[in-house]
């Protein structure tokens, strides 16, 4: 069975995984961009540097010839503007920032920048579309272009902060993965969910498992050993005595029974398969009978005390009497060698209430919400294996089922040390008490 520690570590890990993986996909995406807007903006600082160019070109004198061409090392535009400026037209850098600045919006590209006019033997900036306000780590750099045949003169544009336009781009990706890492944080509560479920479920298994050997090995340990005493023929010639191991067999027999009894009509009682036969009774007979059953049974003394103001009740007899039997039951198991049980029974608008107090160590008050669970005495596993009653955990699941069956409803009020106090409350049939 994996540990919860292990549980955590794997989980920790498998998203540190997936989010590494994901941030990767993210970088590389994000590299990518950024390299496709930086050839982008070259193409538009060369077009709007042509743009500028031919604009002052148009201002030169008719028939004016400057030579052009280009190699594979100067591009066209070179020539032009080498050839303008040797006629004093002169580059004018913030036409070619307004002219870039047109073009970047063409292209959705949304980023304050700058045009420099560079000296690259020396990186000396010799002139500036505008000053630099902030330029961010992941500025965009374009390649310089050269406006001098010697490469003595060169414009670059600088991207200050293009976060955003990149960003923009991945509009999809990011959403996707924001949707994808919701999914996986889902995905990973559910599987750590139902993993934590089924070692609820494994422990649940074990403690039934161990409860139910340690519950039946007495009795069927009894009842072999007064059998095959009996089979000996040993007590042939003592009647009483034989037939008080016949009476012992029988009784733990009966046990075994019960019990098997019990877990069935658990089972049929959550599947809403057993029915109720509901009719008017009488508490009085019915808590007498427990009384005696109890005062013989016990090795403890044990003081009953019964204030009956409802003397009727609709419900199921048999289940209702072995409900109320659980609870005295358990008084018994978890009071001191001196018990005092109190039996007492009224009635309000909707429900008849019958109430078990006894004098017994309590339940804290952690536990409260969660005894009503099956197999729980908080837990059955351990209190067996240290010495405390025995049993599967059955009793008060199996109040709490029947008084589903009764649209009805079980409350709890203990203090741990003190006392607890034990709540049904059953519907009334209104017509029955016209």
């Amino acid at each position: 069975m994996i540990k919860t520690k292990y549980i955590k570590i794997i989980t920790t890990m498998s998203l540190a995984s997936i989010f590494a993986l994901q941030l990767m996909w993210l970088c590389n995406t994000y590299m990518l961009i950024k390299e496709n807007i930086c050839e982008e903006i070259e193409q538009i600082l060369y077009k709007a540097i042509e743009e500028e160019a031919l604009k002052r070109f148009d201002e030169t004198p008719k028939g004016t010839n400057i030579e052009g061409g280009s190699t594979d090392s100067i591009p066209e535009i070179t020539y032009l503007e080498e050839g303008l400026y040797n006629l004093g037209y002169y580059i004018s850098i913030e036409d070619v920032d307004s002219i870039a600045s047109t073009l970047l919006l063409e292209h959705k590209i949304s980023s304050d920048f700058t045009l420099n006019l560079i000296n690259p033997k020396n990186k000396e900036v010799l002139q500036q579309s505008k000053k630099e306000s902030f330029l961010s780590w992941s500025a965009i750099h374009s390649k310089e272009i050269p406006i001098r045949t010697d490469r003595s003169q060169t414009v670059q544009m600088i991207l200050m902060n293009p976060h955003w336009s990149i960003f923009a781009r991945m509009g999809i990706l990011l959403l996707t993965t924001a949707v994808m890492v919701v999914f996986a944080f889902i995905g990973l509560f559910y599987q750590i969910k139902i993993i934590i479920t089924e070692r609820k479920i494994a422990q649940l298994k074990e403690d039934f498992s161990y409860a139910m050997i340690h519950d039946m090995k007495t009795p069927i340990s009894s009842a072999i050993m007064c059998a095959s005493r009996l089979h000996s023929g040993k007590l042939d010639d003592k009647p009483e005595i034989k037939n008080h191991y016949f009476t012992i067999v029988e009784s733990e027999l009966e046990h075994l029974s019960a019990l098997s009894n019990k877990v069935l009509t658990l089972a049929k009682l959550e599947q809403h398969k057993l029915e109720m036969n509901k009719k008017d009774i009488s508490l009085s007979p019915m808590i007498e009978d427990l009384i005696e059953k109890f005062t013989i049974k016990t090795e403890k003394t044990i003081h009953f005390t019964t204030h009956l103001k409802t003397e009727k009740v609709y419900a199921d007899e048999e289940f209702l009497k072995e409900a109320i039997s659980n609870l005295i039951d358990n008084a018994i198991k978890y009071s001191k060698e001196s018990v005092k049980i109190n039996i007492s029974s009224s009635s309000d608008a909707k429900h008849d209430i019958i109430n078990i107090h006894d004098n017994g160590i309590g339940i804290p008050q952690k536990d409260q919400k969660k005894i009503f669970e099956k197999f729980e005495r908080a837990s059955a596993i351990k209190r067996t294996r240290k010495g405390g009653p025995s049993g599967f955990g059955l009793g008060l699941n199996y109040v709490y089922q029947v008084m589903e069956a009764h649209e009805g409803r079980i409350y709890i009020n203990s203090i741990e040390g003190e006392f607890s106090e034990f709540s049904l409350l059953i519907p009334k049939i209104i017509e029955n008490y016209d």
